[in-house]
């Protein structure tokens, strides 16, 4: 199959960037999107051209790296799906597909296709974890968690990082992510000691980062390809106004 790409090629943060056209020619409808791109750059490569840089890693669905927002949607046109786990064949022979960076403030393109997620770890750093020390590691089944909220802080914890939540909000909030690495820890035992602070300080960080506020659109959601749930912000919502009436 052929597709033809409009891809935003951008040389630095400093520069201005614009849509290229190319054309990708005997395309594999197996191939990932990603793999696609690989061709692509194979091709560029051999006409002494600048490939697209763009980020992968595991191409497993796995890392949160390939971040790409392909014809209006993050990560592409499928529910519950990375760019890596996106494949051709859910696209039409001759079709056209635009290809951007994830648009955000707090997301800085650094190039072509390559933007600066350095703040969701500023953001982890801040509290997204568990400091008490505990000794050495207990059996698992020594303290007892309630079922559904071992389920619910698994759910949770299934987020990547990869920014979609970010890129798909027209306010670029980072709430779902947030809600999401509060939540995995505020529903475990381990973190009761810390869970009010932890709600203050990576919701300050993520204000200082520039990240926008939440109006309850509800398109991360719709957009996060490991589908967590809005749920969580509500929980993160009440975390941080519980730590903010007891820090005054």
């Amino acid at each position: 199959m052929k597709v033809n790409l409009k891809i935003w090629r951008q040389k630095n943060a400093k520069t201005e960037g614009k849509m290229v056209d190319y054309t990708v020619d005997g395309v594999n409808p197996d191939m990932s999107f990603l793999e696609m791109i690989d061709v692509l750059n194979e091709q560029l490569v051999n006409k002494n051209e600048e490939p697209v840089a763009f980020d992968h890693d595991c191409r497993e669905g796995i890392c949160g790296m390939c971040s790409m927002y392909i014809n209006g949607r993050a990560h592409g046109p499928l529910h519950g799906t990375t760019t890596c786990q996106l494949y051709m064949r859910h696209f039409k022979d001759g079709e056209t597909i635009y290809v951007e960076p994830w648009r955000a403030k707090a997301f800085p393109v650094i190039k072509d296709l390559v933007v600066d997620r350095s703040g969701f770890d500023r953001i982890i750093a801040a509290g997204g974890f568990v400091s008490v020390n505990t000794g050495q590691a207990q059996d698992a089944n020594a303290i007892p968690v309630e079922k559904a909220d071992a389920e619910k802080a698994m759910d949770a914890a299934a987020c990547i990082g990869c920014g979609a939540c970010v890129a798909a909000c027209p306010n670029s909030a980072a709430m779902l992510f947030v809600s999401a690495k509060i939540s995995h820890l505020a529903l475990f035992p381990q973190g009761q000691p810390e869970r009010d602070l932890r709600a203050l300080n990576m919701v300050n960080q993520m204000d200082a980062e520039g990240f926008g506020n939440c109006t309850n659109i509800g398109a991360c959601e719709a957009e996060c390809p490991k589908e967590i749930k809005l749920t969580n912000i509500a929980r993160l919502n009440r975390d941080f106004l519980v730590a903010s009436l007891i820090s005054e």
